[in-house]
């Protein structure tokens, strides 16, 4: 097959890979807007600043712990351009083993967890009882969620993309149903919605489970106690550590200032929390549309390392980074012409519709800003520079977001938001100069991308 940018069966080979996790990533945020619809409809406002707090609170624990699926999607696709099966396995070993250690610590330190989350929250009493009955619940679902993490980056990262849009839509979909009967039908409020993910993220487990031994299968590879043995390894155990360190840095500074915006917003009233609620559901959604593009670059990237292929490395960039801007451009048109009666279909709070539509420009402008970022962390993920995603994520929360909010604190939420574009913006521009640097300089993996002949 021809490496040309303009070959249609490497644009195809771009949405095999990218449109699965598009359509089945939207079902995450679809998850959060019916969240905040089911709570948003209820009397109070500080039903819905609870499920907001305590649902960031969720996220930042399993979204700091998202190296799970980076790591194991970058190292699995590494191994399945190389053609090295018994590594296959060992990624898979080794990753499950970190997640399930993860997971214990999660449960037997939720206590201090809870109380250090909610005295840095700064919220009013009413939101924090609130946020606690959602926690208490949610956290239970640890183990099933940090293994679907590494099921999911595994079969990604073997260049499936099918079955890990089948594992996201059952869990979300599920939870989505389970929400509504708990929430609306059985009038079990907040707890009813924590509880709704926490079955549905075990069910998902279960899907994952199969669809990675059906995939075993058919490889004709059969994991047996040495390969269980052969995950700590020393070498490629470090390794992985070394990785995962990385990223989670990375992603302790990403959570830093989306939990600021909700600590922060809390701190200006229960009516501007539930609007940023309302707001973050579609900053997620431009996140996880870009993200399924992210993901095919890492399965992409990644497999062109294995394969020690310079030439398909920068293309499999310049395909993703190509899409990734024309959907952008879909996602500023809809919040743009549909924005405001989006809002108004998620909350009846007069007052919280109106503080949404005032910030709602942030949104409007929001995808343009932040795709080159998305996609660009999937190259970094699938090439496994893991130091180099870290460092400018680094440069672009204590030298950007922090900075810019602190200028202009005086705009209230306004401060908020215009710190939380200049911050994609700045992830973009830093991590297009380490790509270029790296790429010029031959430094992706030292020595895999020899120049083709």
């Amino acid at each position: 097959m021809k490496t040309s940018f303009f070959n249609a069966d490497r644009h195809r080979r771009v949405f095999a890979l990218a449109l699965p996790m598009v359509l089945s990533n939207i079902t995450v945020p679809l998850l959060g807007l019916v969240d905040t619809m089911v709570i948003g409809h209820l009397e109070q406002a500080w039903y819905l600043g609870g499920v907001a707090v305590g649902a960031t609170i969720i996220s930042l624990l399993f979204f700091l712990l998202g190296f799970l699926r980076m790591s194991t999607t970058g190292l699995t696709a590494q191994a399945f351009g190389a053609r090295n099966e018994p590594e296959l396995l060992g990624v898979l070993a080794r990753a499950l083993l970190l997640a399930w250690g993860l997971a214990l610590c999660l449960l037997l330190l939720q206590a201090p967890i809870i109380e250090l989350a909610f005295s840095l929250a700064g919220a009013s009493a009413e939101v924090e009882q609130y946020g606690r009955q959602y926690v208490s619940v949610r956290i239970w679902s640890a183990p099933a969620a940090l293994t679907n993490l590494v099921l999911l980056g595994w079969l990604l990262g073997n260049q499936n993309a099918r079955a890990p849009m089948w594992l996201l839509i059952l869990g979300n979909g599920a939870n989505i149903v389970l929400d509504i009967w708990f929430v609306v039908g059985l009038g079990w409020q907040v707890k009813g919605a924590a509880g709704a993910s926490v079955l549905a993220d075990y069910a998902a487990t279960g899907l994952g489970a199969w669809l990675v031994w059906r995939t075993l299968e058919r490889r004709g590879l059969r994991p047996a106690a040495g390969c269980w043995r052969d995950a700590l390894n020393g070498a490629a155990f470090r390794r992985l550590l070394g990785l995962n360190r990385d990223i989670f840095i990375r992603a302790l500074c990403l959570q830093l200032t989306f939990v600021f915006m909700t600590f922060q917003g809390a701190r200006l009233g229960d009516a501007v929390v539930a609007a940023n609620a309302v707001l973050m559901n579609f900053l997620m959604f431009i996140s996880y549309g870009m993200d399924g593009f992210a993901y095919a670059a890492e399965a992409m990237v990644g497999k062109a390392i294995g394969r020690g292929s310079r030439r398909h490395f920068r293309l499999a960039c310049a395909l993703n980074l190509f899409w990734g801007a024309l959907v952008a451009v879909l996602f500023t048109l809809v919040f743009a012409f549909a924005g405001k009666a989006l809002v108004h279909q998620i909350t009846t709070i007069t007052e919280v519709r109106e503080q949404a539509g005032d910030f709602l420009p942030w949104l409007v402008a929001m995808p343009l800003v932040s795709c080159w970022c998305f996609v660009l962390d999937g190259i970094f993920i699938g090439a496994t520079q893991g130091r180099a995603m870290r460092n400018m994520m680094l440069v672009s929360t204590l030298g950007v977001f922090f900075p810019v909010w602190w200028l202009a604190r005086g705009l209230d939420n306004h401060a908020l938001w215009l710190a939380m574009l200049c911050f994609m913006a700045a992830r973009g521009l830093t991590l297009g100069w380490a790509w270029w640097r790296l790429d010029g300089r031959r430094a992706f993996v030292p020595d895999a991308l020899p120049a083709e002949k």
